[in-house]
């Protein structure tokens, strides 16, 4: 899922309309309607603060806004063979002529 139905979806179950999160958040609402439609990408830092305002784990927002968590950049860096090797085993994906 991405970024920003999980954005509404947060704000839904929490019963706060857009118009109060987002000074909340320390945005406008014109910019929370962007991400959440889908218009816009937010920033690191704003997804760490929307999963500190929902306590939702930051890992699974930011992968969902198409950014990688910090940790596991630094695990592909150290460990790249491994890494990619254990996820193409976990999720059935084949090595690719490009990794020889």
């Amino acid at each position: 899922m991405e970024f920003g139905p999980i954005l509404r979806s947060l704000r839904y179950r929490n019963g706060i309309g857009i118009k109060k999160l987002a000074p909340e958040l320390g945005v406008t609402y014109g910019y929370l309607s962007k991400l959440e439609n889908a218009e816009a990408q937010p920033s690191e830092e704003f997804v760490h603060r929307v999963a500190s305002y929902f306590n939702y784990d930051s890992s699974e927002l930011l992968l969902a806004a198409g950014r990688v968590p910090p940790d596991v950049v630094e695990i592909l860096r150290n460990h790249p063979h491994d890494a990619l090797d254990y996820l193409r085993t976990r999720f059935g994906k084949g090595r690719t002529e490009q990794d020889g």
